[in-house]
C-alpha cells in the first residue's frame, strides 16, 4: 500500500511537472519577441524623411554622422536637403542626356551621398531644413515632384532640335528646373557661420576629414565575376557607381566583422518581404523557415504538419526558424524582380532573440515609428537575403577578403 501511495505521489509530481513544462513553453511563446543587444555602436538620432523619396541620403547622411562619432569629431547633424537639391538637379541632366533612359525621380544611392559631399560640400541641417521654404518642418516632396517631373519629361522627351540657352550660354531648362527646387527645397547657402567660425559648404565638409575613396560599396551576386567591380543594375544607380563584388558567405562575414570592430554599416534593402512588412512597426524583420521539413532541433515535432502560413503566422507573434538561403535563392530572387532596391537604412549592431536567432540593429528614417522608436532588428537570415548592396569604410572589411579586393 505505501508504495502504491508513492507511484501516485510520483505521477502527480510528473504530472504536475508536465503541466508546469507547458505553461512555461506557453508564457515563452506569448512573451513575443525578446531582444538581447550584443553589440550597440554610437548613432545620432532617428530623422524622418516624411513624404519623400529620400531615404538613400537620410541613411547615407546617418552613416556619416555616424563615422563622424567614431573618428572622434563629435556629434554633428548634417543637411539632408542640401544634397538633395544638387543630387536632383544631376539627375534631371542626366534624364536630359540619355533622352529619358536615366529616370528622373526622388530615389537615389549611397554614392550620391559620397560624391555629392566631395563634389557640392556639406552644410549643417541648421543652414537648409526640410520643409522650411513651404513653413513646415518636415519634408513634402509630392507638389515639387509634380512639377519637375513634367518639366524634365517635357525636354528629356521632347522632339528638340537644340537647347535654348541664354546670353551667358546657360541652358534655360536647367535654370528653371533648378528655381523650381530652390523654391521647394530652400536657396544653396554659399557661406554660413557655425560655433563661431565661417564656412563655405566645401570648407565646411573639408574640416570634417572625411575622404570620400575610404568608402566601398559591396554585394554578392553571381551574374558578374566574384572579387571584381561592377555598375549594379538597379534604377536608382543612375550614376553608375561600381560595387565590390564577394559570396554570400564572405559578405556576411563582411557584416559581423565590421560591427564588431566598431563600424556602422549603409544598408540598402529590398522592404517588400512578408517578413519586413508584418513586423517592422512592432520592431522586427525576418525570415521565417516556412519548410517544416528544413526546421532542425529538438523541438521538430512541433513544426512538423504545420503548413508554411501556420508558421508564418507563428513568426508574426514570437522567434520561430530562420530560412538560410543559398546563394543561388538570392540570385534567383534578384533576377525575377523578388528582390527589388527599396529602402535605404543604418545597421548599428548586433543582437539575439530568446530563440538564439541573430539580428543586426537597424536605424531607419520614419521618425518616431514603431515600438523601438524608429528602429528595429533585422535578423541575419533577411539580411543575407534582401540585402542590395552596402556601404562600409574600406578597414570594416576583413583583411583576407580585403586583400582578395585588391584593397590597400
Amino acid at each position: 500500500m505505501k508504495k502504491f501511495f508513492i507511484l501516485i505521489a510520483v505521477a502527480a509530481l510528473m504530472m504536475s511537472g508536465n503541466i508546469a513544462l507547458a505553461q512555461n513553453e506557453e508564457a515563452k511563446k506569448d512573451e513575443g519577441y525578446v531582444f538581447t543587444v550584443k553589440k550597440e555602436l554610437p548613432i545620432t538620432s532617428v530623422k524622418d524623411q516624411h513624404r519623400a523619396g529620400t531615404c538613400w541620403c537620410y541613411s547615407g547622411l546617418g552613416f556619416i554622422e555616424a563615422e563622424l562619432l567614431r573618428m572622434g569629431k563629435g556629434e554633428y547633424d548634417l543637411s539632408e536637403m542640401y544634397i538633395v537639391a544638387n543630387t536632383y538637379n544631376d539627375r534631371a541632366m542626366a534624364a536630359v542626356r540619355t533622352h529619358g533612359d536615366v529616370s528622373f525621380s526622388q530615389g537615389g544611392s549611397f554614392y550620391d551621398v559620397l560624391y555629392g559631399m566631395k563634389t557640392f560640400g556639406l552644410v549643417p541641417e541648421s543652414e537648409m531644413r526640410p520643409g522650411a521654404a513651404y513653413g513646415d518642418t518636415l519634408s513634402d516632396h509630392s507638389e515639387l515632384s509634380a512639377l519637375t517631373d513634367a518639366m524634365v519629361k517635357a525636354i528629356a522627351e521632347g522632339d528638340h532640335k537644340s537647347l535654348q540657352k541664354n546670353d551667358k550660354n546657360e541652358v534655360l531648362w536647367q535654370k528653371a528646373v533648378a528655381a523650381v527646387h530652390e523654391i521647394y527645397l530652400g536657396k544653396n547657402p554659399e557661406t554660413f557661420s557655425y560655433k563661431g567660425v565661417t564656412y563655405t559648404p566645401k570648407s565646411f565638409y573639408e574640416s570634417l576629414g572625411l575622404n570620400p575613396d575610404d568608402y566601398v560599396s559591396i554585394t554578392s551576386y553571381t551574374h558578374h565575376p566574384f572579387y571584381e567591380k561592377f555598375v549594379l543594375e538597379i534604377q536608382d544607380n543612375w550614376r553608375w557607381s561600381q560595387v565590390y563584388n564577394v559570396p554570400l558567405d564572405e559578405f556576411m562575414e563582411i557584416f559581423d566583422y565590421a560591427i564588431d570592430n566598431g563600424y556602422t554599416i549603409a544598408w540598402g534593402s529590398d522592404v517588400s518581404e512578408q517578413g519586413f512588412r508584418m513586423g517592422v512597426k512592432k520592431g522586427f524583420c525576418v525570415l521565417p523557415e516556412t519548410k517544416a521539413s528544413a526546421i532542425q532541433g529538438s523541438d521538430m515535432a512541433h513544426w512538423t504538419g504545420m503548413s508554411p502560413k501556420d508558421i508564418q503566422d507563428e513568426a508574426a507573434k514570437h522567434p520561430t526558424p530562420q530560412r538560410w538561403v543559398t546563394q543561388e535563392e538570392r540570385q534567383v530572387a534578384y533576377d525575377n524582380w523578388e528582390t527589388t532596391d527599396d529602402h535605404g537604412m543604418l545597421i548599428y549592431g548586433k543582437a539575439t532573440d530568446q530563440m538564439g536567432n541573430e539580428y543586426y540593429m537597424v536605424k531607419n528614417s520614419w521618425g518616431d515609428y514603431g515600438d523601438y522608436h524608429g528602429m528595429f532588428y533585422a535578423s541575419k537570415a533577411f539580411v543575407r537575403y534582401k540585402t542590395m548592396n552596402i556601404v562600409v569604410h574600406k578597414n570594416a572589411i576583413p583583411k583576407d577578403i580585403k586583400k582578395k579586393l585588391g584593397i590597400k
